[in-house]
């Protein structure tokens, strides 16, 4: 059983910067590879980062590239999403994901 505790979300203009949290329960954390996903308003969810166990390998979805960074530290259970320059089409929830486990999400607004 894997428990995900997202944070950080909140309010901020176009041009600003984020950093989302997602603390995980469970001692095996660091053998797991962990997805950020965000789902706006009326819209299916979709795959924004990727981080591999070891944190030697990510991937991005191209909406991000070069805004957002992944991170991990497996002292801590968690793992990141830094996010600068925001843009309003950012605007949604973001959620953390690991094989079938999903946290609460958290929202990240971006005013224009």
């Amino acid at each position: 059983q894997v428990q995900l505790v997202e944070s950080g979300g909140g309010l901020v203009q176009a041009g600003g910067s984020l950093r989302l949290s997602c603390a995980a329960s469970g001692r095996t954390f660091s053998i797991y590879l962990m997805n950020w996903f965000r789902q706006a308003p009326g819209k299916e969810r979709e795959f924004v980062a990727q981080i591999n166990a070891i944190g030697g390998s990510t991937a991005y979805a191209d909406f991000v590239k070069g805004r957002f960074t992944i991170s991990r530290d497996n002292a801590k259970n968690t793992v990141y999403l830094q996010m600068n320059s925001l843009k309003p089409e950012d605007t949604a929830v973001y959620y953390c994901n690991t094989k079938s486990y999903w946290g609460q999400g958290t929202q990240v607004t971006v005013s224009s």
